[in-house]
């Protein structure tokens, strides 16, 4: 059977697949490339005097496919007798048009950004992983403050937000190499990554124990669920 059939689970020719549960998630970066047949680089989705795509555009035949069934871009190689053969001039396949309706393309990032669903959703479960509120996490990923990741052995703490004054003084005061800040969505993925998630969730499990009063433990319960989540979902 044709490997871009069966590889692509968006095309509706491909056969029926049988499970038993299914599983909803976000897709990883490494199976959206896996899914992509290129990189999109421009902004712009026709061209205004020939009206056909512009080449690694929104809209690009060498991406998404012909616009014309069975036919190149640039018209070298028309009707079905050139099925599957990649136009050396435009680079586009010829094949049906109705793949650029099952065809995905990519944006390289330049660099990483959060989520909104992980990001605002009430409670927002960044926030929550990093116990840090909202009003913190939008300073730290709109460019306002730097965040310190590693505070070393300066008087700094782990969390604490800095605006940039502040950031270039700490510098010179303890040196660039003394301690590790960031800023943006970059210094978020950081402080992820650094979380020992079976560490943390027996330290939540201490905490609960613990606490008193009656929001604390509701807040310890609602991290301890993320964490346990994660665990589980490897």
């Amino acid at each position: 059977m044709n490997q871009e059939i069966t590889n692509n689970p968006f095309n509706p020719l491909a056969p029926p697949k049988v499970f038993d549960e299914i599983k909803v998630s976000l897709a990883s970066p490494e199976r959206i490339l896996s899914w992509s047949y290129g990189e999109i680089k421009k902004p712009e989705t026709i061209n205004y005097r020939t009206f056909k795509p512009e080449r690694d555009g929104l809209f690009c035949a060498r991406i998404f496919g012909p616009v014309k069934d069975y036919e190149c871009l640039c018209g070298k190689y028309k009707r079905m007798k050139y099925r599957g053969v990649v136009c050396e001039k435009c680079g586009v396949e010829v094949t049906l048009q109705k793949v650029r309706r099952e065809r995905m393309g990519h944006i390289e990032l330049a660099s990483p950004v959060a989520h909104i669903w992980f990001l605002k959703s009430l409670p927002s479960r960044i926030g929550l992983m990093l116990d840090m509120t909202l009003r913190d996490l939008e300073r730290i990923l709109y460019f306002e403050n730097y965040v310190v990741i590693e505070p070393g052995l300066t008087d700094l703490t782990y969390g604490q937000l800095m605006t940039e004054e502040e950031f270039m003084d700490a510098e010179d005061a303890y040196g660039t190499d003394a301690f590790q800040a960031n800023i943006g969505a970059e210094a978020i993925r950081e402080m992820l990554q650094n979380i020992d998630l079976e560490a943390e969730a027996a330290q939540l499990r201490e905490d609960l124990k613990e606490a008193t009063g009656e929001l604390k433990p509701k807040k310890i319960i609602k991290r301890l669920k993320i964490v346990e989540n994660f665990l589980e979902s490897g």
